[in-house]
């Protein structure tokens, strides 16, 4: 009996130490410090309107269910602060404007706005794409704003970690405080409510439990079940990974989850309009379909199935929150966004005789990658970008295979060859398995329907879809286990580098993989601008990034002398030649790329 009340003992001992571990990190979470900048130099890159348009338009993301309101009056778990302060959201790297634009009445992060959800007149959180792709460099005290540009944030996260840093981790602990500290509630119900408080005060504390929950049902799911075995991090995301998971596990079958073990960077969205196929591995063709997927990747709503747990049928079964209009108007204003020049008032003169030498640096190694045919197509520039197969790249191929290999059963949607025939998606049906569907495939046909539904909602005409969808493209679909080499117009200010973020620096992507960094420091915005990345060095709060796990390697694209191919692509260039072609990616496709000798 002795022995059982000590194991009993030092279970609970064990139990209440773990509960302080957790309690410790999420009252001092293992984030870097923030600091605003004493200033942030905006770029020519589009008009002031159109800035404020990107950053403040909803697409339709719905957070799980986490109401805009209830977002600006949570507190932080251990405090009465507001949890949507910038001293706090700004520790995990989500970046605010100068002016916040009027629509940002929360005064809350680049991105981060609301809508109103006409089903149920409630306004929620709304996170549109300007969240992931706006980016910042900083240097002596000055934030250069990247607009399109790479994020470094950790919104993502939804596994907690013993070390802090995840913004899922926090946001439920501040939700769970609030729903179950009876004064901080109280001080909440006061300003969600206003002058009706206390009438509907249980109501709401109904609603936000319930929000809670769904939380933790996500963090439970995609913890015990593995579902994310490699650490995201600043600026990362395995965004096929997470949109299957929610599309075709969450929603259908739990026999379809998948592990998201390749994260990739944010790509920067300039001139993309111009790509004749996008993603990493060149997947996906139409505009509105692939901006219906990355909604629906962020929290935009889709229920295949009716409150009693029933398959709805026809187009019945695709309702979402997906702002068609509100894609469309985004998509259509980065169509005049330009790639960022390199601004020497800030970032120091570029040395224009060096950049002359490294133009034909660039001509002799680089162009016949990353300069794309160009040809006019339905009103269209379009750029023929070259994909490259995986062992002819060398980069770690995990994404790439992902995408090729998944397979997922969507039998339980019963759609028919001639359903999926009339869809204007490409390629069409043949020998069809709904027991085995690819990744890419099945999402757009999902998107295909849900992109039906929402232009029937919203009562738009087949007239004017086309436009809307981008140049009356369809929603094409190619698996290769290759990744795209895209124009490298702006390419200094989208650090780190390769798919998965595992290049710190320009200087590196230039070098043998030998004398690239095995480990190096995420979360930074200190910009170097002698290597053209950012700082690596361990400070307090910054995440390791190992390129030594698979879906991090750091491989591929190498230029050192041998055989061609396997990740060779390429000469040794020796340093005085790397210099050359960093000063000539300062300005390649900006108005200093005029003034070379």
């Amino acid at each position: 009996m002795r022995y059982v009340s000590r194991l009993l003992c030092a279970l609970l001992l064990a139990l209440l130490a773990v509960v302080a571990v957790v309690l410790y990190f999420i009252a001092w979470p293992n984030l870097p410090a923030y600091s605003p900048p004493a200033q942030i130099h905006y770029l020519p890159q589009w008009s002031d309107a159109d800035r404020e348009l990107y950053y403040s338009t909803p697409q339709g993301t719905q957070v799980k269910g986490l109401r805009y309101q209830w977002f600006t009056a949570l507190e932080q778990p251990f405090s009465a602060t507001p949890f949507a302060l910038q001293a706090n959201l700004g520790r995990f790297g989500f970046l605010f404007d100068g002016q916040p634009p009027v629509a940002n009445t929360g005064k809350l992060p680049v991105g981060f706005t609301q809508h109103l959800n006409p089903a149920d007149g409630q306004r929620y959180l709304d996170i549109t794409c300007a969240a992931c792709h706006t980016g910042e460099l900083r240097y002596n005290g000055t934030a250069v704003r990247i607009d399109g540009g790479t994020a470094q944030h950790v919104l993502p996260s939804t596994v907690p970690t013993l070390r802090g840093g995840s913004f899922g981790q926090a946001l439920v602990a501040s939700l769970a405080a609030t729903a179950y500290v009876p004064w901080k509630f109280d001080r909440f119900a006061r300003k969600v409510l206003g002058d009706t408080y206390p009438q509907g005060k249980d109501e709401l504390r109904g609603e936000l439990r319930q929000a809670l929950f769904t939380f933790l049902r996500a963090a439970w799911n995609d913890t015990h079940r593995g579902l994310y075995p490699v650490q995201e991090g600043p600026g990362r995301t395995d965004a096929f990974g997470r949109i299957a998971n929610a599309t075709f596990g969450d929603a259908l079958t739990p026999a379809n989850y998948r592990p998201g073990n390749a994260p990739v960077d944010y790509p920067q969205l300039w001139d993309i309009w111009t790509f004749d196929w996008v993603q990493w591995n060149g997947s996906a063709q139409q505009p509105m379909a692939r901006n219906i997927g990355e909604s629906l990747g962020v929290g935009a709503t889709l229920a295949f199935r009716d409150d009693a747990g029933q398959m709805r049928t026809g187009i019945d079964r695709y309702p979402s929150s997906v702002r068609v209009e509100d894609l469309a108007r985004i998509e259509e204003t980065l169509q005049r966004l330009a790639p960022p020049a390199w601004p020497e008032d800030v970032l120091g003169p570029v040395n224009l005789p060096l950049a002359s030498q490294g133009r034909a640096l660039f001509t002799e190694n680089c162009a016949g990658c990353h300069v794309p045919a160009q040809r006019m197509e339905n009103g269209r520039p379009v750029a023929t970008l070259h994909m490259l197969p995986t062992n002819v790249i060398g980069t770690d191929p995990t994404a790439a295979d992902n995408i090729a290999d998944h397979r997922f059963d969507l039998s339980a949607l019963q759609w028919s060859a001639e359903d999926l025939a009339a869809l204007d998606v490409n390629p069409k049906p043949a020998n069809l398995d709904l027991h085995s569907v690819s990744v890419a495939m099945g999402l757009a046909w999902v998107t295909a329907f849900v992109e039906q539904r929402a232009y029937a909602d919203a009562g738009i005409g087949p007239e004017q879809q086309g436009r809307m969808n981008g140049f009356d493209l369809p929603i094409g679909v190619r698996e290769l286990r290759a990744y795209k080499a895209r124009p490298l117009a702006g390419v200094w200010a989208t650090p780190p580098f390769l798919h998965n973020g595992s290049v710190p620096t320009l200087y590196q992507m230039l070098s043998p993989q030998d004398e690239r960094d095995t480990t190096f420091y995420r979360g930074t915005f200190e910009y170097d601008p002698r290597h053209l990345g950012y700082q690596t060095a361990a400070f307090p709060g910054g995440f390791l990034y190992d390129t030594r796990i698979t879906g991090n390697r750091n491989s591929g694209h190498e230029f050192r002398d041998g055989p061609r191919g396997n990740g060779v692509i390429g000469r040794l260039l020796q340093p005085q030649e790397r210099w050359a072609l960093l000063e000539y990616l300062k300005v390649l496709g900006g108005p200093l790329e005029n003034r070379l000798p």
